[in-house]
């Protein structure tokens, strides 16, 4: 599945943004894949952000974003949201969107990048201060 992630841009800290992902194609069907958020940020290795089953069921998230973002998924609209608030300077960063789908979810293997097979091309967020 090839993937496109977007909705990054320029927001105060403090401030809210939504990130998207969508699958390009029509082919394919984000609903059987589980999905990861990533970031990277300049000079440092990409971080696991959230992640959510196929079905929505599951999410996990890093402990730098919990209770400040929250990952959601719509099979309707095949899009995957992640829905950041109160954003903070060190949240400036390239953020990825990620597909597996090994249906073996754990949250061990759900913040591994290596786990994933698919991802997409990333969107900048910045965060002023």
């Amino acid at each position: 599945v090839q993937l496109q992630a977007f909705g990054g841009g320029l927001v105060q800290a403090g401030g809210s943004l939504t990130l998207f992902c969508a699958a390009s194609g029509h082919s394919y069907a984000l609903s059987t894949y589980a999905i990861g958020w990533f970031r990277q940020a300049p000079g440092k290795e990409r971080e696991f952000v959230a992640a959510i089953t196929w079905s929505g069921s599951m999410k996990n998230y890093a402990e730098s974003v919990k209770g400040r973002f929250t990952i959601s998924r719509d099979g309707a609209k095949n899009t995957v949201y992640l829905q950041m608030n109160s954003l903070k300077p060190e949240d400036t960063a390239v953020y990825y969107c990620a597909a597996s789908g090994d249906n073996n979810w754990s949250i061990r293997s759900a913040e591994k990048t290596d786990w994933y097979a698919s991802w997409g091309q990333g969107t900048l967020v910045t965060v002023s201060s």
